[in-house]
């Protein structure tokens, strides 16, 4: 018995001591480089694009200038007119949470490329490329997005602008609309009628996840700060909610669906408002002492 004591213990440290240096590997950076970027070879077509090379704040990052690409068979060459500026950017930038390390990078970015929403005109495209010409107006999510050209696979992460909309307008649509869509439509799976609640309706996801449900014909009640109530209503909220004055899930109401943007609730609790088979959809991140 106390050999099997002995060893469940020792066990124990050796499991502890592996947390710890997976821990400390996971949070160690590199640091950033202080030399000149490789300058671009003659009679190469050049262009400007931020860069970079370790993580940390804004002041990491480096506007270079490189090789401007050249599409593949299956890629298109945008010329990028404007890029947009969401939370994800700010992960990759610091690395954290330092879990995303595992694919983006340990110690150090793994590519050099920054920024995803864009839009821009298609300056060239690959031979197997049918769906878009030269001259066309798209938008979509790449990385490499802060740059003044970018090469997008022709399949995913770019679609044509529609007739009438801006650059300005449609930079900014690829992660956040693209992830309220997956939430309302994807995994929420709202129709017709279901009453739905939207967490944090005001944020980026948020605003675009109210017009989604609404567009598939819900119910929806948007939960924000006082402030950003009218907001939700002119993007065609049915009803809303004060968090700083009420709390949703001591509420009465009971909902088909409820996309969580903020995870300040308890599963427990969410749970309470829930309508039986309904569905909850987590998209922002919980307070883990919650949970």
């Amino acid at each position: 018995m106390k050999r099997l004591l002995r060893f469940l213990l020792g066990g124990a440290v050796v499991f502890g001591a592996a947390l710890v240096l997976f821990a400390l590997a996971l949070s160690y950076e590199s640091a950033c480089p202080t030399g000149s970027p490789v300058p671009v070879p003659e009679g190469m077509a050049r262009m400007r694009a931020v860069q970079q090379h370790c993580y940390g704040g804004p002041e990491t990052l480096r506007l270079e200038e490189m090789v401007k690409p050249v599409p593949s068979a299956h890629e298109l060459l945008v010329a990028v007119h404007v890029a947009s500026v969401n939370p994800l950017d700010w992960h990759y930038l610091r690395g954290q949470p330092f879990v995303m390390r595992l694919s983006s990078g340990m110690g150090a970015p793994n590519g050099a490329s920054f920024g995803v929403d864009f839009a821009g005109v298609v300056e060239a495209v690959g031979d197997s490329v049918t769906r878009f010409a030269p001259g066309d107006s798209v938008f979509g999510s790449q990385f490499g997005a802060f740059a003044e050209y970018l090469t997008v696979g022709d399949v995913d992460g770019v679609a044509h602008m529609a007739q009438g909309g801006s650059f300005d307008d449609f930079a900014t649509l690829g992660v956040a609309a693209t992830t309220a869509l997956q939430a309302v439509r994807d995994r929420g799976q709202v129709t017709e009628g279901q009453r739905v609640l939207i967490n944090g309706a005001s944020g980026g996801v948020g605003t675009f996840a109210v017009q989604v449900a609404k567009w598939r014909g819900a119910h929806v009640t948007g939960v924000a700060s006082a402030r950003n109530l009218e907001l939700l209503r002119t993007l065609g909220a049915d009803a809303t909610v004060d968090y700083t004055a009420a709390d949703f899930t001591q509420d009465t109401a009971r909902f088909d669906v409820i996309i969580d943007m903020v995870g300040n609730h308890a599963p427990s609790a969410l749970r309470r408002v829930l309508r039986p088979g309904g569905r909850v959809v987590l998209v922002g991140g919980p307070e883990l002492d919650r949970w």
